[in-house]
């Protein structure tokens, strides 16, 4: 039985430490044929999601940003220039919209289900809204304000408010019950394992009041009586192989376990073709007899799992890195917009053919992207699927194409990638041409777990990049070690991280050996 080492056995850290030793297998290959009924499904239109997290801190930062501009329209309004008690005021209108911002949060009013039940929000609301002010006045009266502050201008501030607020959590409910027919606010999930277990826990998930998860279907290596092709009213669609394949054709958020933690052996195997793909993957513990603290459990509704892996980059961090990219990456096109133009007149002048030269490459979850580069072959040469590497003193490249790959000065256009078409990051996995190979071999065939790096987006420059892993990769050991970084930055990412290679990456570009 799988005790509570095992179980922590099963996070990222130790997978990945896994591949850094090439004992990790992977069968992702290329496009895989599906099952008729998960091809269907996986042709289907889906939009992307949106987080009920990043929901919830707007609307506190758009209701915090409310509180306090009522009071001070309600001051200018009544009280105006007629005292000099301004910095009371402002005091006062700080302190209400703190309080009323830790008592909403208390009552749940910023939870999804709040916003989609708008009777049962308006009169936690109306609760809410009257005791901060009930804390205020009891304050303020400590304080011995209340002679100070104006009862007029606290009684409109306290009944505009409240209008205010009812109106915002009406538009809220409007705009949350939009996305929501969208299945924009559901989390698509996986269940892995049928039979019983996997039928209980899908009744379980079914059952929940103002549940946000969509039951996509099963997934199941038992091809016995133990599989059925039914479970829980959901066809099984094929096996963990399959599912590989159908999460890079559409939007799957979960995977969930139904499995006894007992199955460790099972369960591992799976784990190790599943933990390439950038979704959250759970272990149910719906049926398990074995019981850890209540503390070692996440709940999806009621029902308790255990975590496995979690989606990389996730809810607030998407944000982050998105306003990274464009700030960054746009202050960084600006400046670099004059060498651009230098190194495109060099070009044309050089030889003929375009300028610019445009790749298909691996971006997130696997999908092709194009990127853009300076031309620095002939145009005759020129190879857009990267299916020979270019090596020293390589004949297709140009006088001028020597001096900018030497720099990487030939990849500054991807920074039109990254700030105008968004299917780039500024920092991450440098993306690789679909045809690229490391000793004759496929670089996903030359590295176990090499498709994990694509659990982000890739980037303009990265980790493996500052520390020497750039230019030639004719060999396993060099695109080994570049994939090692990658997974690396993706398990510790954070802002300052990439503000760091950002500003390294200058100095990472003096080292030329490698760079043809």
């Amino acid at each position: 039985m799988m005790n509570t080492e095992a179980h922590k056995s099963l996070g990222a850290a130790a997978i990945s430490s896994a591949v850094a030793q090439g004992v990790v297998p992977v069968n992702v290959r290329g496009p895989r044929a599906l099952s008729p009924a998960a091809a269907a499904l996986a042709a289907e239109s889906v939009l992307p999601a949106i987080s009920p997290i990043v929901i919830a801190g707007i609307v506190r930062a758009v209701e915090s940003a409310s509180i306090a501009a009522i009071g001070l329209l309600v001051y200018a309004l009544y009280v105006g220039s007629s005292t000099n008690l301004l910095w009371q005021y402002l005091t006062a209108i700080v302190v209400i919209t703190a309080i009323a911002l830790f008592t909403f949060q208390a009552a749940d009013l910023y939870q999804i289900v709040a916003f989609r039940r708008p009777a049962r929000s308006f009169t936690r609301m109306m609760s809410a809204w009257s005791l901060v002010f009930l804390i205020a006045i009891g304050l303020s009266f400590f304080a011995k304000l209340d002679v100070t502050l104006s009862r007029v201008w606290l009684t409109s501030y306290y009944a505009c408010g409240l209008v205010v607020l009812i109106a915002l959590r009406a538009g809220i409910y409007l705009i949350v019950r939009y996305w929501a027919r969208e299945g924009r606010l559901t989390r698509r999930t996986v269940i892995v394992g049928g039979g019983e277990p996997g039928e209980t826990l899908i009744r379980a998930l079914q059952t929940q009041d103002d549940g946000d998860v969509r039951i996509v279907g099963m997934f199941d290596d038992r091809s016995d009586d133990r599989s059925p092709q039914t479970c829980g009213g959901r066809f099984k669609l094929g096996t963990v192989n399959d599912l590989v394949e159908f999460a890079r054709r559409t939007r799957i958020d979960l995977v969930i376990f139904s499995l006894p933690i007992s199955a460790e052996g099972r369960i591992l195997e799976m784990l190790k073709k599943l933990w390439v793909l950038p979704i959250d993957i759970r272990l149910s513990a719906h049926n398990n007899k074995l019981r850890f603290r209540p503390r070692s459990y996440s709940y999806v509704g009621n029902v308790p799992v255990i975590d496995v892996f979690d989606r990389p980059i996730a809810d607030w961090d998407v944000v982050m890195k998105w306003l990274f990219d464009k700030i960054v990456g746009g202050l960084a096109l600006l400046a670099t917009a004059p060498l651009m133009a230098l190194i495109a007149l060099a070009i044309k002048l050089d030889s003929r053919g375009p300028v610019f030269f445009k790749q298909k490459r691996y971006g997130f979850n696997n999908d092709l992207i194009e990127v853009y580069k300076f031309r620095s072959m002939y145009v005759e040469a020129t190879d857009a699927t990267a299916s020979q590497l270019v090596t020293k003193d390589d004949p297709r490249v140009t006088r001028v194409g020597r001096l900018i790959r030497k720099a990487s000065l030939d990849e500054l256009p991807q920074l039109f990638n990254v700030v105008f078409t968004g299917n780039l990051s500024l920092v991450g996995p440098r993306p690789h041409a679909i045809n690229a190979k490391a000793e004759a071999r496929r670089y996903d065939e030359a590295v176990d777990g090499y498709f994990a790096r694509h659990r982000v987006k890739p980037g303009v420059t990265g980790w493996a990049q500052v520390n020497g892993w750039r230019g030639e990769t004719d060999t396993q050991e060099k695109i080994q070690k570049r994939v090692e970084f990658d997974l690396y930055y993706i398990e510790n990412w954070s802002v300052l991280f990439d503000l760091y290679i950002v500003a390294v990456t200058p100095f990472a570009l003096l080292k030329t050996e490698n760079a043809y």
